[in-house]
């Protein structure tokens, strides 16, 4: 946990000055000094402190690849240009207790931990809403560390002193806190419109948040799968919320559907036409602004193949700006999840976008194409023809490039700064939770527990939206429907990944479900050789490794390791 070596710190430092004079005698580390303030404007303060760890955690750039962590080596997601940190999730002999990003998550975890119990402490129940707020987090990082981890360090009081002795306890322990939390979150958090600002934690937020963990800890309990119903069905029958189903907002002068809508900047918040945002994470971008953006998110980088390699090629809004290609849609995500399903709007070029073309002004180029069609050097012996390619001509890639610089993607994370053509920061909001995912909650939650037309019925409404408009045109009307015999606990995971594609975190939704080991060979990648999945073993990689770094801090203790990691 982070804070040991802060802790460490000022240990060390008590120890240094010593000598200096019996002044420094009293230890007092204001790191964790604010139990005490509980005046509204410091309180609230430390609430948004919370905020920006989330943005933190989800907008670190150090590590330019910490977000492909969570989706490569998964059956959505393959490898593009890695950096190093996410090498080790896809292959996965190589993944350790000293590797950054599983360092990175669990560290922010418990940043949460700590930073609310203070606030919880301080509050006690004289600020209820604050407590929830703080509760939130905690909970949310807890659910973040059962998932990936099992087995952790419990801890719902403030550190105060010096403490190297923690130990791991069990889930259901973990569990029972999250419950908690997230109980009093529902009954003190304001109503979705009356919390201080938009994007702070209200009841529905808990809700989704509470339906999702209390998924997983049905694998353990499955009376918890009608609470995750109840609280899923508490936001769609609420009123609050609507499924965006026609075009809305700044971007009706341009191609495009219902569902792209919700992903362009300036479109993403409820005060902007978005019906279903439930928690869209508010960046104020280049503006230092209290809960604005921190560092450089590197989504869009992540997400966006790196176009403006190609030769004709301008970084413009309409095609996500520029990207750095560091994964890319696997094989099952780009074709076979799409089988059988013409016409969805969630797989139109607006959305999971496969051709691309020349929009450089007055480009005009002669080039050599191959037998297969991919573009080579005018001199090569591959050569089969010679075209002459311009502005608005589909643009013809190289055979390499589908690694990095042109293969389909999704839309989601695009956007452009036209005063930042470089684009290393994202300059968008952040889809955190939304209606359509509720639904997919609540139909997994009905599924667990045998009532599977009513999960059909919860999956039917995203495909109403789906296939509204391939329906008006071919008069279909059930075109995309499903009944209760096609639902499967495979097929909602096929459906959230054509649902939520680029948006929810792959790795924790298989892992929770208790599918990842299922779901890894689905991938379907079969080259080249250093980007295909290996080394995957089910009695180790189930869990992630716990971070060399906390065990050896944790001296006066043992937190032991997860099974299979040195």
């Amino acid at each position: 946990m982070k804070y040991y070596i802060i802790l460490t710190a000022v240990a060390a430092w008590s120890l240094f000055t010593l000598s200096c004079g019996d002044d420094y005698l009293t230890e007092k580390p204001y790191s964790f000094d604010n139990t005490g303030h509980t005046d509204a404007a410091t309180v609230d303060a430390e609430l948004v402190g919370l905020h920006r760890i989330f943005a933190e955690l989800w907008g670190y750039s150090s590590q330019q690849g910490f977000l492909s962590c969570w989706q490569i080596g998964t059956d959505v997601c393959s490898a593009g240009a890695t950096q190093g940190v996410e090498n080790p999730f896809y292959q996965y002999a190589d993944l350790n207790s000293e590797n950054a990003g599983v360092k990175y998550l669990w560290e922010k975890s418990y940043e949460f931990i700590n930073n609310a119990n203070l606030i919880i402490a301080a509050v006690g129940d004289d600020n209820k809403p604050a407590g929830a707020e703080a509760r939130f987090f905690r909970a949310y990082a807890y659910n973040t560390l059962a998932t990936f981890w099992g087995d952790v360090p419990l801890l719902d009081q403030p550190v105060s002193v010096p403490t190297f002795n923690f130990t791991r306890q069990p889930v259901a322990d973990i569990d029972k806190l999250i419950d908690e939390d997230l109980q009093y979150s529902i009954d003190n958090l304001p109503d979705v419109g009356a919390a201080a600002k938009p994007s702070r934690i209200n009841k529905d937020m808990a809700r989704q948040l509470a339906a999702e963990a209390y998924l997983r800890i049905g694998m353990r309990d499955n009376s918890y799968f009608a609470k995750a119903e109840q609280c899923a069905s508490a936001i769609i029958d609420g009123g609050k919320y609507k499924l965006v189903e026609e075009r809305y907002g700044k971007f009706l002068g341009e191609g495009g559907d219902a569902y792209r809508d919700m992903f362009r900047f300036g479109n993403q918040r409820r005060s902007q036409g978005n019906t279903e945002g439930i928690w869209v994470f508010e960046m104020e971008y280049n503006r230092e602004v209290t809960g604005g953006t921190v560092d450089n998110p590197q989504h869009r980088r992540v997400w966006q193949p790196a176009l403006h390699k190609n030769d004709g090629y301008n970084n413009c809004d309409s095609l996500g700006g520029r990207g750095n290609g560091r994964l890319r849609l696997s094989n099952f995500m780009k074709y076979t999840v799409w089988n059988g399903l013409n016409g969805d709007i969630r797989n139109s070029n607006y959305n999971i976008r496969r051709v691309v073309y020349y929009n450089k002004p007055d480009f005009e180029q002669a080039i050599g194409v191959d037998a297969k069609g991919f573009r080579v050097a005018l001199d090569s012996p591959d050569k089969v023809r010679e075209v002459t390619v311009k502005t608005g001509d589909r643009i013809v890639s190289y055979a390499a490039d589908s690694l990095e610089v042109l293969y389909p993607y999704t839309t989601k994370w695009g956007g452009y700064d036209p005063t930042d053509d470089f684009g290393y920061a994202i300059v968008k909001d952040w889809p955190v939770m939304r209606l359509g995912e509720t639904y997919l909650l609540r139909a997994e939650a009905r599924l667990r527990q045998s009532k599977n037309a009513d999960a059909a019925a919860d999956i039917n409404k995203l495909r109403d939206r789906a296939f509204k408009d391939a329906r008006a045109a071919t008069g279909n009307a059930s075109l995309g429907s499903v009944g209760a015999a096609d639902v499967t606990i495979d097929f909602i995971l096929d459906e959230r990944a054509r649902e939520l594609i680029g948006e929810e975190n792959r790795r924790m939704t298989l892992t929770r479900a208790g599918k990842l080991a299922d779901r890894v060979p689905m991938n379907g990648d079969t080259s080249p050789a250093d980007k295909v999945i290996t080394g995957f073993d089910a009695n180790k990689h189930l869990l992630l490794p716990i971070p060399l770094s906390e065990i050896q801090m944790n001296k006066e203790a043992d937190l032991g390791q997860n099974p299979g990691y040195n």
